[in-house]
């Protein structure tokens, strides 16, 4: 009687189960010898008996069928079945006598009723031991989701932590991870650049393997940096400490977001095209080069319109001339910091209310999702739905909780923008005096929007903050001496007449 040596693995990780499939060979090899059978062939597979459709296995069965062999020699039955198709069409050829023996060191088998059986009792103990394990595994992770553990391998930045049973920062890898966020979030890089940029820095992923830009494109898009997870379509607060926080993953999903839109290649780089629109006809504002020059106008396209060229050195001193306006003097810019400074301490005391009246509003939203997961068990809300306004309020606490360790570290909310401004205003000046247009680009459409080009004139609607001192223009009269060409002192206020050193060339810290 001819055989086939049959033995399997769960899995084809090659760090898992390696010695299960050397000691099925070892035992069912000497075995065999011992019994004098004759062997003609050993399969070896590597996927799980669970569900059935293992193609090396149905192939063996086949082979039994056209008579290749007759019997099948294996370490344990639960090695050829753990579900009930396999295990029944074992017990069917045996009837059909298809299959004329079956072999196990570890368990006898005799071709009779009783058997048969006994086999049959066999593979329902291994078909039980999966799905207790199934259910045993499925219940870990619900306890871990309750507690807000992730309950699979960590990602890029995390450790898995054996003791805890959670995940931990890596010290190694998490600041690798924030700094992509940083740098995507400016605008300024590609997946493909940020890829080239971090993993330059020494970064890798699992296995000590450099990361794709897929990779990276999945960690940008995970939520779980900032504190939350999504597992199976719901999200769920999560109990580790974030990398990032929930601001600079909103900005990352928005530049995301406009990359996807589709961009035109252009040839040469006009820096105020797309910025205007034709003041007379609401066209769009096109560029082209003529004699070495720069000219803007509009395209007039299916429009009569009467508006001519400006030359892009005019648009430029239009720009300047408008940033000038806002711009803030260095002296001004550190006296009115320094003022904000103590503002800001003297409302460290008073904003204990408010860190409080956030408290409140958190446990309001852990009322809300209690409440939620009740309405959703009594079947009022479908499940979709369930997951949407649960994902909402776990986003909502997020912020919360963001906006109360602001408040407990001594940061209003007024002080980071009130800061920002000023110096932006500084920065006016730098933007100005350098003559980078890209960089006086870019401050227009902070200050502004609803650009307009007419009777070679730019025009735009002013946004707040900056509305009132464009209206009023109260820095004018702060030009320096430079500025104006004069050689006398503005004693009135308070500036002297020499050049001082941009601010933005200095560190300001709070």
């Amino acid at each position: 009687m001819r055989y086939f040596i049959y033995a399997r693995k769960s899995t084809d990780d090659e760090d898992r189960q390696v010695l299960s499939i050397e000691a099925q060979l070892k035992e069912v090899r000497e075995y065999a010898q011992r019994e004098d059978l004759i062997v003609i062939k050993e399969i070896i597979e590597a996927k799980t008996a669970k569900k059935p459709g293992r193609p090396l296995f149905n192939d063996m069965l086949l082979q039994i069928e056209r008579g290749t062999a007759e019997g099948i020699l294996a370490w344990h039955p639960d090695r050829l079945a753990r579900n009930s198709v396999d295990g029944g069409k074992i017990i069917y050829l045996v009837d059909q006598k298809v299959i004329k023996d079956l072999r196990f060191p570890t368990l006898r088998f005799d071709n009779n009723a009783q058997g048969k059986f006994m086999l049959s009792i066999v593979f329902g103990q291994s078909k039980y031991y999966i799905d207790a394990l199934s259910e045993n595994i499925r219940r870990g992770i619900r306890l871990k989701l309750s507690k807000g553990i992730w309950p699979q391998w960590a990602p890029v930045g995390y450790l898995n932590d054996r003791k805890t049973r959670s995940i931990i920062l890596d010290e190694g890898k998490a600041p690798f991870v924030k700094k992509a966020f940083e740098l995507y979030a400016t605008g300024s890089y590609t997946l493909a650049g940020i890829r080239e940029k971090i993993n330059s820095l020494g970064m890798n992923g699992r296995r000590n393997k450099p990361l794709s830009i897929s990779d990276y494109q999945f960690m940008l898009q995970n939520p779980l940096y900032y504190g939350i997870f999504r597992y199976k379509g719901e999200m769920y607060e999560g109990t580790h400490e974030p990398i990032i926080s929930k601001k600079l993953f909103d900005r990352c999903q928005e530049v995301m977001r406009l990359r996807g839109k589709h961009k035109e290649k252009q040839s040469k780089s006009f820096v105020f095209k797309g910025l205007m629109r034709c003041g007379e006809c609401g066209r769009s504002i096109t560029a082209e080069v003529q004699k070495g020059h720069t000219y803007y106008h509009c395209t007039k396209r299916l429009v009569r319109c009467s508006q001519k060229y400006v030359r892009e050195e005019a648009l430029a001193a239009q720009a300047k001339a408008i940033i000038q306006k806002v711009s803030l003097p260095d002296d001004w810019t550190r006296k009115i910091l320094e003022q904000l400074e103590k503002d800001k301490n003297s409302c460290v005391q008073s904003s204990l209310p408010q860190q409080q009246n956030l408290e409140v509003k958190i446990r309001e939203v852990d009322d809300k999702v209690s409440k939620l997961i009740d309405i959703y068990l009594a079947g009022t809300i479908t499940l979709e739905e369930y997951q949407q306004k649960k994902e909402f309020f776990i986003n909502e606490k997020k912020e919360l909780q963001e906006s109360a360790r602001d408040f407990a570290a001594g940061a209003d909310n007024w002080f980071e923008p009130a800061r920002d401004f000023v110096i932006s205003l500084n920065r006016a000046r730098c933007a100005a005096e350098e003559g980078n247009l890209e960089s006086q680009k870019e401050f227009l459409k902070k200050i502004g929007s609803n650009f307009i080009l007419k009777e070679r004139r730019l025009v735009f609607s002013s946004g707040a903050p900056y509305r009132g001192l464009l209206e009023t223009a109260p820095f004018t009269t702060w030009r320096r001496v430079e500025d104006l060409n004069l050689r006398s002192s503005y004693d009135d206020n308070g500036f002297r007449n020499r050049r001082i050193r941009p601010l933005c060339q200095l560190s300001l810290k709070p």
